[in-house]
């Protein structure tokens, strides 16, 4: 016997299908994605593609002193990484690894950089990480395509 679906059985149903899952994680993908692009633009030269600002080198060389590896390192991984796995993210193009790059990146900056700032930034960043590592991008991402090739 089919059971009789409420008005609220019904819309639960659609809100875990497919489509609003996938629009839910690409909002995610998305805000992810623009936290650490705007991060990654602060750190180069104005109206360059990459190349990375003294005043980057600056921070990272005499604020961010707490690193565990040199700032001559530290800069341009930081900065490559807020630029690659944000496009990758809004792509929905290897999302869980892209999204626990930046889950590993936002625990060193919790660590290592601002230790006061997890209950008012760092534990959103990692609550929206988690779930793309969990979830994957969804049904609205390039991912989805591949997934399907190698399902067959």
């Amino acid at each position: 016997m089919q059971r009789l679906l409420t008005p609220y059985d019904r819309l639960t149903d659609w809100l875990a299908s497919r489509l609003p899952e996938g629009l839910a994680l690409l909002l995610t993908r998305i805000a992810l994605a623009g936290i650490f692009w705007r991060s990654g633009r602060t750190k180069v030269e104005e109206g360059s593609a990459l190349s990375i600002s003294d005043n980057a080198n600056f921070l990272f060389e005499y604020e961010y002193t707490g690193l565990p590896i040199p700032a001559d390192i530290a800069a341009p991984m930081a900065t490559y990484a807020e630029h690659v796995f944000p496009v990758l993210l809004v792509l929905g193009l290897f999302t869980r690894f892209a999204a626990l790059s930046l889950l590993v990146m936002t625990l060193v900056i919790q660590f290592f950089v601002y230790p006061d700032a997890w209950w008012t930034t760092h534990i959103v960043w990692v609550a929206m990480a988690a779930v793309l590592v969990s979830r994957g991008a969804g049904a609205i991402s390039l991912d989805a395509p591949l997934a399907s090739r190698r399902a067959k």
